[in-house]
């Protein structure tokens, strides 16, 4: 009986263990919620998948240069419930882009928003951004 009741302590343990790094998955800490930052840029490449869909696009900056950016929104079963489509961003549109901007400096953001060019907007709305509600 000792020994059945400690697998069965030792087998919880371990899926515990295996399951905690789904849990820290969801974290937004990575990027500054407390500013959104709006880009406008042209759309290189639109992955609608899971986990994450991401918008992959390039920005002119102050020098005239070409930044490669990506916004990270949340999963496709998620995004398709709000509206969005696979072939909702193609090449060559023009977007704008709103979220938050990860804090090490990459040119990565947690996406808000896209608006296309003709003004009609797309939202992203997550569970974890209603927590602190």
């Amino acid at each position: 009986m000792k020994t059945r009741a400690f697998l069965f302590f030792a087998v919880a343990a371990g899926l515990l263990i295996a399951s905690a790094p789904l849990f820290a998955h969801h974290g937004a800490s990575a990027y500054d919620s407390k500013k959104l930052t709006t880009l406008k840029g042209t759309v290189t490449d639109f992955q609608f998948m899971n986990p994450h869909s991401e918008i992959f696009f390039e920005v002119k900056n102050a020098d005239g240069k070409v930044d490669k950016w990506s916004a990270e929104a949340a999963s496709m079963v998620t995004m398709s419930r709000l509206g969005w489509t696979k072939t909702l961003f193609k090449p060559g549109d023009q977007i704008t882009v709103v979220g938050n901007c990860a804090r090490n400096g990459s040119h990565t953001m947690r996406l808000s928003k896209v608006v296309l060019a003709n003004g009609k907007e797309y939202g992203v709305q997550r569970g974890e951004d209603y927590a602190d509600q």
